[in-house]
């Protein structure tokens, strides 16, 4: 259908690609055309395409109960934020939707936390440049791009936005009323880049001598996207609030902020609530795509196997010309090129591979956590035919 016949606001540059099937790694559209899927939904669909336990689960569920209330009891909600805390290492979930709902419970708890446990006035949330946290009003405010803000002033007060990789920054930003820092261990949208190991250190140290809270988005990186349940786990740091979404659920509509048991307090009834969050059926396939990444130990795989994708990336774009860096975490990779990429995503899909970019200039490869080696080695020849064809590599 066209954008002037099609009911729907035009918010997407939408591909007129129209896909209609999935299975494990690979896509169909409607006109029969298979496709290599790297890039999962977005990271969405971190157990491949259709996965049957999940499917399963879902259908049983769906001749049971489909929704109920936030104001009753759910089973599958306690038994779904019991394992996810478990894996997660923490103490206390609330679930919602989408991402960007996810941030937006992490602000609320952190201003909350200190205004009504504390009795302290702070609201602020220092950010980073680079980073994404989301849509709504307050999550694209804390966003440290400048594209998403466009045309939706004014903005909420209460949020500070400094460089990345710059401890000082976030020392001088600091006063009264900041109440988070909040961060991601890779910033996906923002280019793909991984926050240095020591930084990161120093951020989480700075917020305990601050008496401040550390927020970890991990949206796109949680879930075993990065080699560990969370990014933050292979860091080595303790955030005391931290989020999800995409992968949660396998394409089920899904969300949580996790955080820390003393932060409980902050939360109590009617402090902050979701129609949808945690429903019977979104539980169950947050148990079962938990489940089977425990009975797979998906998140290892993942570190295993984008160690393959980065080095055979690595090996087979060097000296091209074109390519100036191949970095990322687990199966969380990025490409950043000398020149816009739009044009090579269009020629991946010619060939039969999707991915995606991360800004302008930057290949984004989010394959499922169970691609295989074939697979693997499938994307590299096309990703890097369809980069040798715009800037040849040199010969050795």
């Amino acid at each position: 259908m066209t954008q002037e016949k099609s009911s729907l606001f035009q918010t997407y540059a939408r591909n007129p690609l129209a896909l209609v099937k999935g299975e494990g790694s690979w896509l169909w559209d409607d006109q029969g055309n298979k496709y290599l899927d790297f890039m999962s939904g977005l990271a969405v669909t971190n157990l491949g395409h259709a996965p049957k336990k999940v499917g399963d689960k879902l259908k049983e569920q769906i001749d049971t109960l489909w929704h109920t209330s936030n104001l009753f009891v759910i089973p599958k909600q306690e038994e779904a934020a019991s394992k996810l805390a478990e894996v997660a290492q923490a103490d206390a979930v609330f679930f919602c939707n989408s991402g960007a709902e996810s941030n937006e419970a992490a602000i609320k708890l952190a201003r909350r936390y200190f205004q009504k446990v504390k009795g302290e006035d702070r609201y602020e949330i220092i950010t980073l440049g680079k980073s994404f946290h989301g849509r709504t009003l307050a999550t694209l405010t804390a966003t440290g791009q400048d594209k998403v803000k466009e045309g939706f002033l004014p903005l909420p007060a209460g949020f500070v936005t400094v460089p990345p990789h710059d401890i000082q920054a976030i020392e001088q930003a600091v006063n009264g009323h900041t109440a988070a820092v909040m961060i991601e261990m890779v910033q996906a949208e923002g280019g793909v880049y991984p926050l240095d190991p020591e930084y990161a250190r120093q951020i989480e140290q700075l917020c305990r001598d601050k008496g401040i809270l550390l927020i970890v988005d991990e949206v796109q990186t949680g879930m075993g996207r990065t080699g560990a349940w969370f990014a933050h786990h292979r860091y080595g740091i303790k955030p005391d609030i931290f989020t999800v979404a995409k992968g949660i659920a396998s394409g089920f509509p899904a969300g949580a902020m996790i955080g820390r048991a003393y932060l409980k307090e902050a939360f109590t009834a009617g402090s902050h609530a979701t129609t949808f969050g945690g429903t019977p059926l979104a539980s169950s396939a947050i148990i079962a795509t938990i489940e089977t990444m425990q009975e797979d130990r998906l998140p290892e795989r993942a570190a295993e196997i984008g160690g393959l994708l980065m080095d055979k990336l690595r090996k087979r774009l060097h000296g091209n010309p074109f390519v100036k860096e191949v970095r990322g975490l687990g199966l969380l990779i990025g490409i950043e090129c000398a020149e816009p990429v739009g044009e090579l995503v269009l020629a991946g899909q010619q060939r039969g591979l999707l991915f995606v970019s991360a800004g302008p200039n930057v290949i984004r490869l989010l394959p499922n956590l169970y691609v295989t080696e074939e697979e693997v080695q499938q994307a590299v020849d096309i990703v890097a035919s369809v980069i040798e064809e715009k800037v040849p590599t040199p010969s050795a």
